[in-house]
């Protein structure tokens, strides 16, 4: 359970703990959305399907970058919405009851960095990250 406090901690400290509707800052529940997404089993295949998606998109490099030891490259609001997808987007928008368009900027802002601390070791683990949305959401749930 280390790496998940490292991750909220990591996370939730960088983007203010905002919670979600606010402004301007990430927050527990998209990151338990985020962290979802990269769970094997998911829609999105996991980490490497999510990985695959942004190699399709032209945009591997990018995503690469947050999976790697360097500095994360950055990802605009509409580069994400090309990779995942308007209607991605507007689902989960709604389940947050935020914006299209915030959501899109606030998942500029978290995913690299949700990324970035389930890989510290600069590459994705053998077998993917496993089915670790539950229990992120219980240690979110206690804080």
């Amino acid at each position: 359970m280390g790496l998940l406090d490292s991750v909220l901690g990591g996370v939730l400290g960088s983007m203010g703990g905002q919670q979600a509707g606010q402004p301007g800052g990430g927050n527990a529940a998209l990151i338990n959305m985020v962290v979802g997404m990269l769970a094997n089993g998911s829609a999105q295949g996991g980490l490497g399907g999510l990985l695959q998606q942004f190699q399709n998109s032209g945009l591997g490099e990018v995503a690469a970058s947050w999976v790697g030891t360097g500095q994360n490259q950055p990802i605009s609001p509409d580069q994400i919405t090309n990779v995942l997808g308007g209607d991605t987007i507007s689902n989960m928008a709604q389940q947050l009851g935020m914006g299209h368009g915030d959501l899109a900027g606030q998942l500029s802002q978290i995913l690299p960095q949700v990324v970035d601390h389930l890989t510290p070791n600069g590459q994705a683990p053998q077998g993917g990250l496993g089915d670790i949305a539950g229990i992120l959401g219980q240690l979110m749930a206690k804080r």
